[in-house]
């Protein structure tokens, strides 16, 4: 579980599995970069960063299911 005191959450928008996670800790990421794909409902939804700063977390991994709204990663500004 994702100890959000960390840094902002970058949540999944529905239910889905990871196709890929695109960083890694101690990335820089710009707000609105891509952070992760997911596959629900047979479409590709990437999962942009709400704010720019440095991953300090990854809290799932490729292949994994995700309920809406879990973290993905987490983001210290």
């Amino acid at each position: 579980m994702a100890d959000e005191s960390k840094g902002t959450p970058v949540v999944a928008p529905m239910v889905g599995k990871v196709l890929a996670v695109d960083v890694k800790v101690g990335d820089k990421v710009e707000e609105n970069s891509q952070v992760a794909m997911l596959e629900a409902m047979k479409m590709e939804i990437p999962v942009v960063a709400p704010v720019s700063g440095t991953i300090k977390e990854l809290c799932v991994s490729a292949g994994d299911t995700v309920q809406a709204d879990a973290a993905i990663v987490l983001i210290e500004a």
